[in-house]
């Protein structure tokens, strides 16, 4: 199917991010700062639990791939947000804005499917410690980290087909920085309501259901940590569910302010604002938040840290 056909449009102008230069200076160098604690944080956690041999266990590696898909997604956007706030003209050719919501409908996807995977992967240990290892294989987790990577491509190919073979044979400016399904869908003279429906049902197949899974894992992880005796352990338990459950909640919270409230005509500053959040600014603070929160993530990075100024 030739898609590029089908509309009168080659080239779409984003909107950007804001409209006052006076801010752009700042936002840039916020921004730039972002993206590099962004790469550190996300490559610092890969390389962490991919050298340490205490860290080879399911958890440690799940959030790794959890690490490289932040990595990636906000490097399909970041860069280009940071060059269109540079540039007086912010264009994206028809086949960069599909390429690019592409990867990151794929990446997010697979995002949300990781975090429900670490809260089961957290609901076995907790609830059923002894038969961890036996449940919590390697093999398994490839599994799930594949099943992820699966369903965040099949929904992607869906969306994409569908809002690319779309007619947009009116204005070409995205009210936004990215590719994203909202603004696109507003320039389209083509009827978009099977896109809509496409877009709810992807995210109730990742989003929703993921959110789901995460929730009645940890109602059952809750339950089990106040029947713990031992308030040691209970303090253990929650340390080690906090850091994921403060992420999965950031995250899910942000996701589905902005794919599932009601659709609008115009995408207003608000909306961009929840997108930066979501798409630039989470990516960076997962890193943060598992090295702050989780005890053996700290004290693994303090001692790589003490070994190479020694």
């Amino acid at each position: 199917m030739d898609i590029v056909n089908k509309t009168q449009v080659r080239v779409f102008v984003f909107s950007g991010l804001t409209d006052n230069e006076a801010l752009v200076p700042f936002l840039f160098l916020f921004f730039l700062l972002v993206y590099l604690v962004t790469i550190v944080g996300n490559v610092g956690i890969i390389a962490v639990v991919h050298k340490t041999s205490t860290l080879h266990t399911p958890m440690y590696y799940l959030l790794s791939y959890l690490a490289l898909a932040d990595l990636s997604y906000s490097s399909v956007i970041t860069p280009k947000m940071l060059f269109d706030l540079l540039s007086k003209i912010k264009s994206i050719s028809f086949a960069g804005c599909a390429l690019q919501f592409f990867f990151f409908a794929v990446l997010v996807g697979t995002e949300t499917l990781l975090l429900a995977s670490m809260s089961y992967d957290r609901y076995i240990a907790i609830c059923h410690p002894l038969y961890y290892v036996l449940i919590m294989t390697y093999n398994k987790c490839v599994c799930l980290v594949l099943l992820s990577l699966s369903v965040g491509f099949l929904q992607s190919s869906m969306l994409t087909s569908c809002i690319f073979s779309l007619q947009f044979c009116g204005s070409n400016v995205i009210n936004h920085f990215y590719c994203d399904v909202p603004p696109l869908l507003t320039l389209s003279c083509s009827k978009t309501l099977p896109c809509d429906v496409i877009t709810v049902i992807s995210t109730f197949m990742s989003g929703i259901s993921s959110m789901v899974t995460v929730l009645v894992s940890y109602t059952l992880i809750v339950s089990s940590i106040l029947r713990m005796k031992s308030s040691e352990g209970r303090q253990k338990a929650f340390s080690t569910c906090s850091s994921h459950l403060m992420c999965v909640s950031i995250f899910y919270g942000t996701a589905l302010f902005n794919y599932l409230h009601p659709s609008a005509s115009v995408f207003n500053q608000q909306d961009k604002v929840v997108s930066v959040f979501y798409s630039v600014v989470i990516p960076m603070l997962n890193p943060i938040i598992y090295s702050l929160r989780n005890q053996e993530v700290k004290k693994v990075i303090w001692k790589k840290c003490t070994n190479f100024i020694e």
